[in-house]
């Protein structure tokens, strides 16, 4: 398994609290929270530029 790479982030108090409240939803940590938010995210994106792609041709 691959690394996981360390990267300081700064939240507002109130998207932080919101985060939290999340992920105590989800039963998960408030960084895996927002791991598993920014992957989404990254797929959805990725799935976005495939479907642009394909209405190109």
């Amino acid at each position: 398994m691959a690394a996981k790479k360390q990267v300081p982030l700064r939240l507002s108090e109130k998207l932080y609290a919101e985060i939290a409240a999340w992920a105590e939803e989800d039963f998960r940590s408030i960084n895996g929270q927002i791991e598993y938010l920014l992957t989404e995210c990254v797929k959805k994106r990725k799935g976005k530029k495939k479907t642009e792609e394909d209405s190109e041709d």
